[in-house]
């Protein structure tokens, strides 16, 4: 049974950075990091996917709106590995998030939702977070 670490009430406004540094664990599958308005949809969910659904070494984003997962977008580098500490940098507009990774490998994904502003994020699956910090 993976492990959900949830933060409510947080606020992530268009134009700030959210920085993430974590390990995956050294049995790692996959884990993920989502950011929305609340538990029910997810507007950006990052799946960085080391053997898992088919998949391997690669960082699958998506959204989840109205019960249902939309259009997976599949770009970017893999810099994860197991057992070994990873830094994503995550910064959001109107209509776009840009995801930074490790490897210098950039992630452009739609802003689906278009909100200003998420209060929402967690954390599931094989990954331990080791800082959280919102700028």
């Amino acid at each position: 049974m993976s492990k959900v670490m949830t933060v409510k009430n947080m606020s992530f406004k268009a134009g700030q950075t959210l920085t993430i540094v974590g390990v995956p664990k050294t049995d790692a599958t996959n884990f993920a990091v989502n950011i929305g308005p609340d538990e029910k949809d997810i507007t950006m969910h990052i799946n960085p996917r080391f053997n898992a659904h088919g998949d391997e070494n690669v960082v699958v984003c998506n959204s989840y709106q109205g019960g249902n997962w939309c259009e997976e977008v599949r770009e970017g580098g893999f810099p994860f590995k197991l057992g070994e500490e990873f830094k994503m940098v995550i910064q959001f507009s109107r209509t776009e998030f840009q995801v930074n990774l490790s490897d210098g490998s950039t992630i452009h994904f739609p802003n689906r939702m278009g909100a200003e502003k998420y209060s929402f994020i967690s954390f599931d699956g094989d990954v331990r977070i080791r800082g959280i910090d919102i700028k």
